[in-house]
């Protein structure tokens, strides 16, 4: 069975249980009460095997992964479980396994694996955020001395305490509450409590404390770590909840006669919502695959987003319940409140967001040797390491990319680079996630996303790449063998430039509306008509181009594609300019345009099934991280040059950002498998290009922002001791939510399709 055969097992299990152990009626029944939660309930969470998950097997426990610990919380989130699993089970369990040859983990250990001890875990210092990792709160010099607070639960069967002896850690296990110690109980939004502790010089045995190199300051900074990664699955599960009441609620709820589901503006919203919940949940699973090196910086990403996410979708659940959200007897509420407390504890979403920021002040650009250039030949990019592969991939581009073309403040034609990327063709990394048979690179998610790191790293320019994003991958799926061999290398050589026939002058993305025609005379096709916002059909050489072949079919039936050659007799090109004074849209007229009957891609008619498979493909390409590194690329040098990395208000906007882009980066990746995979997009696959480019386009809103009076100036200003076109960034950005179907209609799509609500 795989890793995520058995994490899907290992949930159903749990929430098979928690279903028949009274769901969230059991945690109405508990809170407000102390200890707050079931012993017999904890007993037999420990029988299935979730209370000693992560304790060795050799110490009594199962032995599992964080990542199947995250699974099993995301379902205690969504079912509200009142039981302390993340302070005894993750914490306890993490802190007593980093020594694990002292006999306080070996005696521990079992017991807490099976059920039988509930430790309250004490290492956050009266006025801390977070366990102070540099110096703990407590002190052990023979007694034990200290307040710690938020100490969870507030109730159990002794204190395990992280003290500092001397100049090393140690924990203290405190059996019930000795001599010399007070426990006040501090209630919680959410009805349950955390402890006060204050220790006044209280006795401990020797045998009952734990030291070693497993709790230096690194290794306890790992555990919290792990900790906020299973706080954020019980927020993703939270979450997931609180949408799913919602959109229960929007479908059959009524006003004025029908669904308030029906409503676009609460539709738009619950697109949001989703949106925000596949961002969490890609951030978790960013740090739940993260490497023990890099876990610290993965959890506090996964702790910004998901509590951020958490609070966002439970006011909004609040909120579109109306009154009945304010009412205690609704959940919505109890779930806003459990979001309120995990939000807060070891770490808000802010303390998470400043950790990130300095985590990345720290960072530095990797080098290279002598050893990482490449011989200027096709190679097996795929079966490289990582590493590696970036830095062949930097080399290839620190050489080989013309300087002048980089960072440039305008989308590039054609002729200014087919140069260069005929050079990374001959490379075999131009069709990167085209599969091998077809000539492509055949790279998976993980190194397609490097290879666009690096492109936006030394600022080289997207081509005009409709032949590589659409056309190939419509060809490989639909063409025949004949057409495949006709048009596929060229693309490849870069000798042909595509562009797309689909948007109609009054109809906009409304394809069902398509006026122009094609009709059937003999072996050609006739077409007639018009297409509008096609980027640089003055310097195509091809169009694919969608042409109503039944005009008594209604709607999407009767649409068929074509392939047109541009020098085709009959065919008119008229350049528009943009906002920006750029040529790079046009209107292309069609007279009588004769296209070979092989011409046709697909089955005559069922053009709308090769549309919708060609579109996917575009949003997965325009909701790729490329343009938002690009654009983070960028905003990093200007902050940089002008020292805005000191502004704390400033720094946080910018971490947020950054945030987002990371986050895109892992949700592309897990449509980028699904490509690779062979399977189709669906309609969720909208979530990339709408949130992709609104955060391209907040990016180039805060870049102009950082430049203050100098965003009043046209063409490149100074940025520090540099020029710089940092409004082209801002223009650029906005037609992103507009081409390839405008952020309003990927709400659309996505609440009709995705989320199931009614017309």
């Amino acid at each position: 069975m795989s890793a995520d055969d058995q994490r899907a097992l290992m949930r159903d299990i749990i929430r098979s249980f928690l279903s028949r152990s009274g769901g969230r009626e059991r945690f109405r029944a508990l809170r407000h009460t102390r200890p707050g939660y079931d012993r017999k309930h904890w007993s037999e969470l420990a029988d299935v095997g979730c209370i000693g998950a992560l304790v060795p097997a050799e110490l009594g426990g199962v032995g599992l992964e964080l990542g199947d610990m995250a699974g099993m919380l995301e379902e205690f989130g969504s079912g509200i479980e009142p039981e302390p699993v993340v302070p005894v089970a993750v914490a306890a369990v993490r802190l007593l396994s980093a020594v694990p040859e002292s006999d306080l983990a070996r005696r521990l250990l079992p017991a807490l694996s099976a059920g039988q001890l509930i430790p309250c875990v004490a290492w956050q210092g009266e006025s801390d955020a977070m366990p102070n990792l540099h110096l703990p709160a407590c002190t052990a010099s023979g007694v034990v001395s200290g307040r710690c607070r938020f100490v969870a639960p507030a109730d159990g069967d002794g204190l395990l305490v992280l003290a500092l002896r001397g100049f090393e850690r140690v924990l203290c296990w405190l059996p019930g509450i000795p001599a010399g110690a007070s426990i006040a109980a501090d209630a919680r939004v959410d009805g349950a409590f955390f402890g006060d502790v204050v220790l006044d010089s209280v006795g401990v045995a020797r045998e009952n404390i734990a030291a070693g190199p497993g709790l230096n300051e690194e290794a306890v900074e790992a555990i919290v770590a792990e900790c906020n990664v299973c706080i954020s699955a019980q927020l993703l599960g939270i979450s997931r909840a609180a949408l799913e009441m919602t959109l229960d609620y929007l479908r059959v709820r009524e006003q004025f006669g029908k669904p308030i589901g029906s409503f676009q503006a609460l539709q738009h919203r619950a697109v949001d919502m989703h949106v925000k919940l596949e961002l969490a949940r890609a951030a978790l699973g960013a740090a739940v695959s993260a490497p023990r090196t890099s876990l610290p910086v993965q959890a506090s990403r996964a702790k910004a987003r998901c509590a951020e996410t958490a609070l966002a979708i439970c006011r909004e659940a609040v909120q579109m319940h109306g009154a009945m959200g304010f009412a205690d007897e609704c959940d919505v509420g109890l779930l806003l409140k459990r979001a309120l407390v995990l939000s807060a504890w070891l770490g808000n979403a802010s303390w998470h967001r400043a950790h990130v920021q300095r985590s990345t002040a720290k960072e530095s650009a990797a080098a290279w040797g002598p050893e990482s250039i490449p011989t200027h030949e096709p190679r097996d990019w795929e079966a490289m390491p990582d590493e590696e592969f970036r830095l062949r991939v930097r080399y290839v581009f620190e050489t080989e990319y013309p300087r002048e073309l980089r960072n440039p403040p305008r989308r590039l034609r054609w002729h200014e680079c087919r140069e260069f990327y005929r050079k990374l063709g001959a490379l075999g990394l131009l069709a990167l996630a085209w599969p091998k048979e077809h000539g492509g690179a055949g790279l998976g998610p993980r190194k397609q996303i490097i290879f666009m790191e690096e492109q936006d790293r030394l600022g080289v320019a997207r081509a005009p790449d409709m032949g590589i994003t659409m056309v190939g991958p419509g060809l490989i799926q639909y063409g025949t063998p004949e057409q495949q061999r006709r048009f596929l290398p060229p693309i490849l050589s870069f000798d042909h430039m595509w562009c797309q026939g689909f948007s109609e002058p009054n109809a906009g993305s409304d394809l069902a509306s398509l006026r122009m025609r094609a009709v059937r005379e003999g072996d050609e096709y006739v077409l007639d008509g018009a297409k509008i916002w096609t980027t640089f059909a003055h310097d195509a050489t091809h169009m694919f181009a969608l042409a109503r072949t039944d005009r008594t079919a209604k709607k999407q039936a009767g649409i068929s594609v074509f392939l047109v050659d541009m020098k085709a007799r009959g065919i008119t090109v008229r350049t528009i300019a943009d906002i920006a004074g750029h040529e790079e849209f046009c209107e292309v007229h069609f007279s009588g345009v004769r296209v070979p009957a092989d011409g046709l891609l697909g089955r005559e008619n069922d053009g709308w099934s090769v549309a919708k498979m060609l579109l996917a493909n575009e949003r997965i390409y325009l909701g790729n991280p490329r343009q938002a590194q690009y654009a983070l690329a960028r905003l990093d040098e200007i902050v940089r040059r002008l020292g805005l990395g000191h502004d704390a208000a400033f720094a946080d906007r910018l971490t947020r950002l950054r945030l987002d882009v990371w986050d895109l980066a892992s949700l592309f990746e897990r449509f980028a498998e699904q490509v690779r995979r062979g399977e189709p997009l669906g309609p969720d696959v909208s979530i990339l290009k709408l949130f992709g480019s609104e955060t391209y386009q907040r990016l180039g809103e805060l870049a102009i922002e950082a430049i203050g009076c100098e965003a009043a100036l046209a063409g490149a200003v100074a940025v520090g001791s540099t020029p710089d076109d940092v409004m082209s960034l801002f223009m650029n950005s906005r037609p992103s939510t507009i081409y390839g179907g405008s952020s309003e209609v990927q709400r659309n799509v996505l609440a009709k399709q995705v989320l199931g609500l009614p017309s």
